[in-house]
Parts: C-alpha cells; structure tokens; sequence
C-alpha cells in the first residue's frame, strides 16, 4: 500500500510521472471517446453517438437545475468535459494497479490528492473569473460584503472550505476504494482458501467502486455548476 513515486525536476519543478502519465491516458481517453462520437454525425443517433448525447442532455439538465440556461449554457462543454474526464479518471486504477521498482506507476490519478485539489482550484478560480467577466469587477466585489459588512473574512474562509471539500471529497472516496481493493487482492496469496475469500468480495466492491466512481464525478461536476451558478447569476 505504501510505494514511492517516479519524481523528476524539470526546470526546478518536481513533477510525478505517474501522475503525469495516468493524466496523459485519462485525457487521451476523453479525446478519443469524444472525437469517435461526432465522427459521423447522424439525425438518428446510434452507438456511441448516442451514449454522447446523453451525456450532453444530462449535463444540461445539471445546470437547468442550478441556473438558467442563458447564463449557464457557456459552461456545457466544461460540465461535459468535468463528468467524463473524472468518471475515467476514477475508473483507470480499478482494475489492477502497476507498481515498478516499489513505485507506483498506474493508479487513478483522482487517488491523489495533488490532482484532484488542482481540479478543485481550477474550478473555483473559474468561478471567481466569471463572476468578474459577467457582472464586472466593482459589483463582483461587492458580493463578498453582503448583507453586511462583517461577512467579507466569513465569505473568503468559505471559499478556502469549499475549495478543500471538493477536492478532498473526490480524493479521500476514490483512494479508499483502492486500498481496500489493494487489502483484498492481498489476500489472494494466502492460497486456495485466500483465493476463494476474497474472489467475491473483490468483485462486489469493484461493482461498488464503479458506482462510487460515476457518483463522485456526478457531484464533483454538480458543485461545479453550483459555484458557477452562484457566481454568474444576477439573482445571487
């Protein structure tokens, strides 16, 4: 359970390469389950053409649900984008984990805590550039001392909290279900007994880690669309 990480220095930075490779294949995945989806447009969708527009209605349910459409149909494609980026990415290091010279090279890159509170920040800061962009800076600012003045520190420390919240949420549900898969497969070494043991709990808790999976990329993109919308909307 507990292994090293590959570490480089680039340019006086220290990158991971797990991280960076697992984010490579993450977004590859994306790209190629999106550009495979509109390759061949037609009126009566089929396949996985299909399985895309759901997608895209479903994200746009999402923000109807959180805002009106006119201000929150400019964030489609990043809840689009959010959903199935995350939902892969919590998936990659279900069915097994590779472990190189004790480092750990293939893992869900939501699994680290690094990535998903990067993800977290960019969401937040988004949030905050938007609410600048769409209602200016004057009466952007403004918000943070209503109704009164008092509430500006109350309203800076929520943004730190919801800023860790988000991405400590996705990181401490995923990492859990990969130790516990980790715990199980463990098992399997202790022979024929082990084997039968553990055999079904393994299958039944990667069942449930998909599904925690496709949960926690659905409420990671939803609190998306709420921040947003609580940016953006005139009635906020």
């Amino acid at each position: 359970m507990h292994h090293g990480a590959y570490l480089k220095e680039f340019l006086g930075l220290t990158f991971n390469l797990g991280n960076v490779l697992m984010i490579t294949i993450a977004s590859l995945i994306v790209f190629i389950i999106a550009v495979l989806s509109t390759r061949t447009l037609a009126m009566k969708p089929t396949g996985i053409q299909n399985f895309f527009e759901w997608i895209m209605d479903f994200v746009k349910n999402m923000i109807n649900s959180t805002m009106d459409w006119k201000d929150g149909g400019r964030f489609h494609v990043l809840g689009i984008t959010l959903l199935m980026y995350i939902f892969v990415s919590n998936m990659l290091g279900l069915p097994f984990s590779v472990v190189v010279d004790g480092n750990l090279l293939w893992k869900s890159p939501t699994a680290d805590p690094t990535i998903t509170l990067t993800l977290a920040v960019m969401v937040v800061g988004l949030s905050h550039y938007y609410g600048v962009k769409l209602k200016g800076a004057s009466a952007y600012g403004k918000e943070f001392f209503k109704p009164m003045s008092f509430m500006f520190p109350l309203k800076i420390i929520e943004e730190f909290a919801n800023t860790l919240t988000l991405g400590l949420r996705l990181y401490g549900n995923i990492y859990a279900g990969e130790i516990l898969l980790t715990l199980l497969a463990g098992s399997l070494a202790t022979g024929v007994g082990g084997h039968l043991a553990a055999a079904l709990p393994m299958l039944v808790w990667q069942g449930f880690s998909v599904f925690v999976g496709a949960i926690q990329a659905f409420i990671f993109t939803m609190l998306t669309m709420v921040y947003l919308a609580h940016k953006v909307s005139q009635d906020h």
